[in-house]
């Protein structure tokens, strides 16, 4: 007999050990199904860690603004003092190196996401059946909170400093979501190696600083060498610049690169989702032995 509850007759499913992969269409409307079915409990882990992170930290809601704004001040006096020599850039150096960093962090936070939040429900995953999408969007739903407070904090400065976005802010959001969307691709993408061996956690913010300075975060777009390439074939380069210029009221010079990043970021997010799932009930099986 079928069971119901106020909400009506409880979803009947069965498990089977053939792949998902055998049932494409099925595996797909699994997907979004889960995928909304997980918004309610990724609202409340998210609330529950957001609330954790502040409360049990003295300058709470700072650290979001601390860590890039020493990264800043660190570079300025790199440059300042001659250690190292820094091409002119479109903006004063400051507001590009703050800026940078700060949209740098946004960065590093959504690929962080996945694979924290992943690892931190390791005991909930190995005892109840719920969407494992939960936790992904959990962390999204962190990483916009956290960004809203960097964003905030940014545009106060770049006022302070004299810096008018002019209409191009309203254009914005759409690079937020770019760097969420590119962050949480790459970070879903090194969840299930991420899982299985803590290398990957533990190298992944050495990765990333030194992928910092293959992008025009600290520094300006190289006009020649291999330093050039480099900097024109690396797919966060569009993202960084087109957020940059519309946060600053700067043309937009890299538009057709930030729209193909998108759209090729856009699949690969997919492409690692059906990894994700695939994934999961051998590193829940490997996570109770």
């Amino acid at each position: 007999m079928q069971r119901t509850t106020d909400k009506g007759p409880l979803p009947i499913i069965t498990y089977t050990p053939d792949s998902s992969l055998v049932s494409p269409g099925k595996m797909l409307r699994d997907m979004f199904r889960d995928l909304l079915a997980s918004r309610e409990l990724a609202w409340r882990l998210a609330v529950r860690d957001i609330s954790a992170q502040y409360r049990q930290a003295f300058l709470g809601i700072l650290w979001a603004f601390i860590l890039p704004l020493a990264n800043t001040l660190t570079w300025i006096f790199l440059c300042e003092t001659g250690i190292i020599s820094v091409k002119e850039t479109a903006l004063p150096y400051p507001v590009y190196v703050f800026s940078g960093s700060m949209l740098w962090a946004i960065l590093m936070d959504a690929v962080n996401a996945p694979l924290q939040q992943t690892n931190a429900a390791k005991a909930m995953l190995a005892k109840l059946n719920f969407p494992r999408e939960s936790l992904v969007i959990s962390g999204v739903y962190q990483t916009v909170f956290n960004a809203g407070i960097k964003i905030f904090l940014l545009l106060a400065v770049l006022t302070f400093l004299g810096i008018a976005p002019g209409w191009h802010l309203l254009l914005f959001p759409l690079g937020l979501l770019s760097l969420v969307l590119v962050g949480t691709a790459i970070g879903l993408l090194l969840t299930p190696v991420g899982v299985l061996y803590s290398d990957i956690g533990k190298g992944l913010p050495l990765l990333m600083q030194f992928l910092m300075y293959l992008t025009p975060v600290v520094f300006p777009m190289p006009k020649s060498g291999i330093a050039a390439t480099i900097y024109a074939i690396n797919p966060l380069t569009p993202i960084i610049l087109t957020s940059r210029n519309w946060l600053t009221g700067m043309p937009s010079e890299s538009l057709p690169g930030y729209i193909l990043v998108n759209i090729l970021a856009l699949f690969l997010l997919v492409a690692v989702w059906i990894l994700f799932r695939l994934a999961m009930p051998i590193l829940i099986e490997r996570m109770s032995s």
